[in-house]
This record gives structure tokens, C-alpha cells and sequence, in this order.
């Protein structure tokens, strides 16, 4: 990356999507952009790693493209980057029989009564009222149950604090993406890092990595950011500064690796927001075997015996409500062998900070309760486990941000600039219904770099 080059118009704090997306725009818009990562890596919770026996993308961080983000579907098409939408079979496990997912129906059902217009509450909340007020059917209540599984898995959300008028933010947002649609590119986001990278040379960003950011000192027109670095301390000015950090380290206590200490503190409102945004949580591990058994295993164990010769070689994803590792999915429609378990919520919980061996040998008795083979052979069968614990990640403490009920203003007070000096983005920062997605990430740094140029009197360049 780029040498700075005198004075920056703008410091950056984190190379994540948005700290990224911003940089580029602002240089684009002929200001000096310098970003400070903490890490060795730009990407944030974008991760991926390349398996070096199939050459294979493994992402241990943001995977999926989540719809048609115009934010992302832009770039990677003017990049000539080809976009695959992720097909294949779902399978659920439910009192033990595998079968395929009946289910989605009565859930969608659910989730059409979630309404805004009424004061904002919990989804537990909104379930318990539900069930106060009707007569359940055994089907409605296993819908409820998966519904909850589903808010808990997708979002890496506590149930009972995620609120409803986030969700239904939520929902709108992906209805005008296709959102329930799923797509990759041929090497994951590695794809969209290395525009990124290309975009940022282009600009003559000067990206500093290794560079941990301690302290800012902030008035109006005039910001000091003091990091440590492989160099030693460093001391670096601007007139503006961008703060892009993960939400979680803006919730890091004074004395956790890589809190940020601010003088004079952060504006109360802004203290609020910080707190009142929930970070949630999940472990992802990718298991490679040395074959992909799961494709002979028969499936439609629930069905009539005409049904039972089909195999789960085209499985995309397997849902069930096992304690440690409930979801799994594939690379369909790219036939590896190669295994995806996500452990959200209190399963996350109760795996953080544990040893990876430990975290290994749960995902493996998760699949062999889940599908029944038995664990000597999947112990056999496996060769590699890529494993990270989001929590524990100095850096980002924890996936992604939710939003907590009562709390649906929050995302705006965070993104709100401060004295013309000090601006936000991220995830959490998105209030058009985008959190926890790459594209939400992206847009905020866009909107914070058009907050900055015109503060400084400048136009955005297309």
C-alpha cells in the first residue's frame, strides 16, 4: 500500500468494508485518505483463506451475498467477477428423523404478523402475546419453534432482546434485494478484496496495518490518533476522522486489547447508542473430509419408502436444533468436501474461548447426531478444520450487530457525526434494514465519505 504522503484531509480507523468503501470515495474525491488497521489483513470480518489442497475458498468470516445489493452486484460486475446463486436441497432434522423442511410456510406465517405500527417489543415477546391469545396448533407451535431458531441463527440474535421493528426493518430491506436469495463468487470475498485492494492503489490510499489505535484526542476541526505499531508509537493528525471499527470494540471496556480511549469522552447520546446496539454472536467452523460422505447417506427418512432412495448429495443446508452446531451448509453448487457448522447465540456462548480441539470434537458429535454416522468415521474421514471465534477476536468481539427492542433509533444516533469532526460507519451503523451484511457495511461508508466531503466543501466524484 501506499507511503502517507504529508498531512491526511482524513484519518480512517479500520479497513473493514466500510472503512474501505469510504477511503476509496473520498480519495476518489481528490482528498488524502490514510486508514489505520489493527490487523495484518484488510477485509475485518471479511475472511477468507484459501485451502491449500483443493485451492478452495474458506471463509471464516462474511460469506454469503445476501440478494442483489446493488452496492455489491456493482462492483463485482464491473470487475468482471462471475455471481453463482446457491441452489441445492434443505434438510431438517427434527425427534431425530431427517427429513426435508415442511416448515417454511407456517414460519413465514409468523413473521407476517411482526407490525411496527405497534410499540415495539421483544420476539419472545410477540410470541408469548401470540400464545396468550390463541389456541395453538401442534404445527403452529414447531413453526414458532423454528422461527425462533431461525431469528436466533440468522441474526446471531438473543430472542428476547432482538426487537420486532428491527426484524421487520429487516424484512422490507431484503424484499427489495431478493434477500432469501443466496449467491457466491468463484473465490468468495477474496473476489471483492482484491478490488478493493486494486481501488485503493488506484486512489493512492495509504493503508497502515499492524497499527493499533489507543487514544483519540478530538475538537472541532482537529483530531490526534495515537497507535502502536510495529515501529513503536505513532502519532498522526487531520481535520476529520473516520471511525469504522466493529461495534464491539466501540463496546470494549478502558483496558481490553483494542479499546479505543476517547478525550474528551464520546457525547452521551453517542455513549448510548454504542451501548444500546447488541452484538451478536457465532462460531463457524469448516470442516474439510476426505470425501463428501454426506452424499450416499440416504435421506427423506420421514417420507414413504418411494422416497427414501434419494441420497443428500445435492444438500445446500441442513437445519436442526442440536445444542452445539444447529445449521450446516455446503458449497453447493460447487460439490467439495467440505462442511460449514454455525454456532450462534448461546451456542456460541458456551463455545467461546474454548480450545479449537474442543470446538472440533463438538461439530463432529453435532454431525454424527444429526445424520447418525457414526463418529469413529467421521474422525477418520476428516483432514482439516478452519475454525474462528468471533468473540474472542480482540478486534471485533463478536459477528454482527442487532438491534435491541425499544432501541430502533439507535443505528441512527451511532452513524451521526460529531462536531463536524468525528464520523461513524460500519454495520451497525446502517438504518435502511442492512445490518450485519457486507452491503450494509459498504453503504455506510459511503454515506459517512459523502457526510465528510461536504463538511470539507467538496463534491463526490462517480
Amino acid at each position: 500500500m501506499a507511503e502517507p504522503v504529508g498531512n491526511p484531509d482524513v484519518l480512517v480507523v479500520g479497513a473493514g468494508a466500510a472503512g474501505v468503501s469510504a477511503a476509496i470515495a473520498l480519495a476518489n474525491a481528490g482528498l488524502k485518505v490514510t486508514i489505520l488497521e489493527a490487523r495484518e489483513r484488510i477485509g475485518g470480518r471479511i475472511f477468507p483463506v484459501i485451502d491449500p489442497v483443493h485451492q478452495f475458498p474458506v471463509e471464516l468470516g462474511a460469506e454469503f451475498i445476501h440478494g442483489r445489493p446493488p452496492e455489491l452486484w456493482q462492483l463485482l460486475t464491473e470487475g468482471k467477477i462471475p455471481i453463482t446463486e446457491v441452489d441445492g436441497d434443505h434438510w431438517c432434522v427434527e425427534d431425530g428423523r431427517l427429513g426435508t423442511c415442511d416448515f417454511f410456510s407456517t414460519v413465514d406465517e409468523i413473521f407476517e404478523k411482526l407490525d411496527d405500527r405497534k410499540p415495539d417489543e421483544s420476539f419472545l415477546e410477540f410470541l408469548q402475546k401470540s400464545s396468550d391469545t390463541d389456541e395453538k396448533t401442534p404445527q403452529q407451535r414447531r413453526a414458532e419453534k423454528w422461527a425462533t431458531s431461525y431469528v436466533a441463527g440468522f441474526n446471531a440474535a438473543d430472542p428476547a432482546i432482538v426487537g420486532v421493528h428491527w426484524l421487520v426493518q429487516e424484512m422490507r430491506a431484503d424484499e427489495k434485494i431478493e434477500g432469501e436469495r443466496a449467491f457466491r463468487t468463484p473465490h468468495g470475498y477474496a473476489d471483492l478484496l482484491s478490488i478493493f485492494q486494486k481501488q485503493l492503489a488506484l486512489n493512492k490510499v495509504s493503508v497502515q496495518q499492524n497499527t493499533l489505535v489507543r487514544s483519540i484526542k478530538w475538537a472541532h476541526g482537529w483530531v490526534e490518533v495515537s497507535a502502536s505499531s510495529s515501529n513503536g508509537m505513532v502519532e498522526l493528525s487531520a481535520p476529520r476522522l473516520l471511525i469504522s471499527v466493529p461495534l464491539g470494540v466501540l463496546q470494549a471496556r478502558a483496558g481490553d486489547k483494542g479499546a479505543i480511549q476517547f478525550s474528551p469522552d464520546l457525547p452521551l447520546n453517542k455513549q448510548n447508542a454504542i451501548r444500546n446496539i447488541m452484538m451478536g454472536k457465532v462460531i463457524r467452523i469448516t470442516l474439510r473430509f476426505r470425501e463428501r460422505f454426506w452424499a450416499k447417506l440416504p435421506a427423506g427418512l420421514a417420507k414413504p419408502h418411494a422416497e427414501r432412495t434419494k441420497t443428500m448429495d445435492d444438500m445446500s443446508f441442513l437445519l436442526s436444533q442440536d445444542e452445539w452446531f444447529p445449521t450446516w451448509w455446503t458449497a453447493m453448487p460447487v460439490k467439495s468436501p467440505f462442511i460449514t457448522g454455525w454456532a450462534p447465540f448461546r451456542c456460541a456462548e458456551k463455545l467461546s474461548g474454548k480450545s479449537e480441539s474442543f470446538i472440533v470434537e463438538r461439530a463432529l458429535a453435532a454431525l454424527h447426531r444429526i445424520l447418525g454416522v457414526k463418529a469413529e468415521e467421521l474422525e477418520s474421514l476428516l483432514e482439516h478444520a478452519y475454525v474462528h471465534d468471533w468473540q474472542s477476536d480482540p478486534f471485533a468481539r463478536g459477528a454482527y450487530s442487532y438491534g435491541k427492542a425499544g432501541e430502533a433509533e439507535a443505528p441512527s444516533a451511532l452513524a451521526l457525526p460529531i462536531d463536524d469532526t468525528l464520523f461513524f460507519a460500519g454495520e451497525a451503523t446502517d438504518v435502511n434494514g442492512h445490518n450485519g451484511t457486507v452491503h450494509g457495511a459498504i453503504a455506510s461508508g459511503r454515506r459517512a465519505a459523502a457526510e465528510i466531503l461536504q463538511s470539507a466543501g467538496r463534491e463526490p466524484q462517480d
